[in-house]
């Protein structure tokens, strides 16, 4: 059994562990964030500013990387495609209860240490349920950054820790 512990611990293969979740290769240095922009039919406009400064911010706080302004060793840019809100829960007497508001992104990433963990295209979309009773000029300063929190928590898992 000694000789098994032994062997594994000279046989020089390492495995990156980290409280964030990432799993960044040593050789990765810098990381970009480019401004994305909102293409979605309708638009909230603190939505591509929150994005891109949360992303941006997670991976500087989150990461021993080091923001460039563009071609780190990760890339990152896209557009947001989708922001909706619809009826999320009627009631028997089919009055809406709830509404959904839904944002969805579309993401390149870029790794230029592995190229094959760089994606282009994927998506990610993420809700928030409000009361029917508000409206969404009322609720949305709230619920973006709610909704953006779980975007690019999922950006991050996918591009940090290739899941």
């Amino acid at each position: 059994m000694l000789s098994l512990v032994a062997l594994f611990a000279t046989s020089g293969c390492t495995v990156k562990y980290s409280l964030s979740g990432a799993s960044i290769p040593p050789e990765a240095k810098t990381f970009s964030v480019q401004y994305f922009p909102n293409n979605a039919p309708m638009v909230a406009p603190i939505l591509s500013a929150t994005l891109t400064d949360e992303l941006t911010q997670r991976f500087a706080t989150r990461t021993r990387l080091v923001q460039v302004p563009e071609g780190g060793d990760f890339a990152f840019d896209g557009e947001i495609v989708g922001y909706t809100s619809v009826t999320s829960s009627v009631s028997s007497g089919d009055y809406a209860l709830q509404n959904r508001l839904t944002i969805t992104v579309k993401v390149n990433f870029v790794n230029a240490v592995d190229d094959k963990a760089s994606f282009k295209a994927k998506t990610f979309s993420a809700y928030a349920d409000y009361d029917s009773t508000k409206l969404l000029t009322e609720v949305e300063s709230a619920l973006i950054p709610e909704i953006v929190d779980q975007i690019v928590t999922d950006i991050f898992m996918a591009a940090a820790s290739n899941w």
